[in-house]
């Protein structure tokens, strides 16, 4: 029996050998040099197209100064919010010749600051996805020159791009949607406390009273294990509606309601945030606000795009969002 062997990789020395030029001449070829004479340059073409050279996209973008690469930071992976964002940034990039490198920082601001480093050695550009890092973090970064967009973060004072989400007037349309209802004590489930989307819902809520509704605040996070453990202290609030961070976190407090017998919207209304999928096909399906994730990345991925091609005239976007009532709330009996 005859062992298969592997094939042998054709290098640039073996199309420099067949086209009958120097390794150096092969590679300012490879590199688009325009000082190779046309005869040359079309014979070493043809070497390639012979012998099956495929060169090394790693090596062409250190020869040019540049990867090929964006690199991507978000602060959870596990969210559908940011896999929608990443699909669209992958599919922006990806038109453009270049490929994305994702990288999650648990939520730790400290671990994102790493991870950033991490990504400026091998990208062109760098997309912070609702970055957790403190202000001094991001002041750092924008002064290393890297081009650089963020999403659902605002820097006041800071030379940063930003694309961000309305949540601000998300937060506001469930406070008046509740309202309708006849709700007046209402609880927030809050976010990760890094979070500047967590913020600009507790400032939406701050301005909550103008609906006639006094809001109570507690501790929770993203999650939907995170929403299943505050659930009974939802209860004990006297609340007659929670509003959730997010989706995940009201179906973790819909699991445990269930659980412990109580019935929305019968007993409480409940309320999420960002339309994940799963919202709509919950029993009973939730009342949230949709944030359009992909239109979102479209945009960011086509600033960043401008940004690394140096335009500096990228203007701040702010993406809209839109109630959508289920039947997770109804009016207070």
């Amino acid at each position: 029996m005859v062992a298969s062997k592997r094939a042998k990789r054709v290098t640039i020395a073996d199309v420099a050998r067949e086209a009958g030029a120097s390794v150096a001449t092969v590679s300012r070829v490879l590199n688009g040099v325009d000082t190779v004479a046309p005869g040359l340059a079309e014979r070493v073409r043809s070497a390639m197209a012979d012998l099956g050279y495929r060169p090394s996209a790693a090596a062409q973008g250190l020869a040019r100064g540049r990867s090929g690469t964006i690199g991507v930071l978000v602060p959870d992976l596990a969210n559908p919010y940011f896999h929608d964002i990443i699909k669209a940034v992958s599919a922006v990039a990806r038109d453009a010749g270049s490929r994305v490198l994702v990288m999650d920082s648990g939520e730790d601001p400290a671990v994102e600051r790493e991870l950033t480093e991490d990504l400026l050695r091998y990208a062109d550009g760098l997309l912070l996805c609702s970055p957790r890092m403190p202000r001094a973090d991001l002041a750092a970064l924008a002064g290393r020159g890297t081009p650089m967009l963020v999403t659902d973060r605002q820097v006041p004072g800071l030379a940063l791009h930003s694309i961000t989400v309305d949540f601000f007037r998300g937060i506001m349309a469930l406070c008046g949607h509740l309202a309708r209802l006849g709700h007046r004590r209402v609880l927030f489930l809050e976010g990760p406390e890094h979070a500047w989307a967590n913020s600009e819902r507790l400032r939406a809520l701050s301005g909550a009273e103008a609906f006639g509704l006094e809001v109570i605040t507690l501790p929770c996070g993203s999650t939907t294990d995170e929403g299943y453990a505050g659930a009974p202290a939802a209860l004990e609030s006297g609340a007659t509606a929670v509003i959730a961070y997010n989706d995940f976190v009201a179906l973790g407090v819909l699991a445990r309601f269930s659980e412990l017998g109580v019935k929305v919207p019968d007993d409480i209304s409940l309320t999420g945030f960002d339309e994940i999928d799963m919202a709509r096909f919950s029993a009973p399906p939730l009342t949230t606000v949709a944030v359009p994730r992909h239109r979102l990345g479209q945009i960011a991925g086509g600033a960043l795009g401008r940004i690394m091609a140096g335009r500096d005239d990228i203007e701040p976007e702010t993406v809209p969002v839109e109630l959508r009532v289920r039947s997770s709330t109804g009016a207070l009996s």
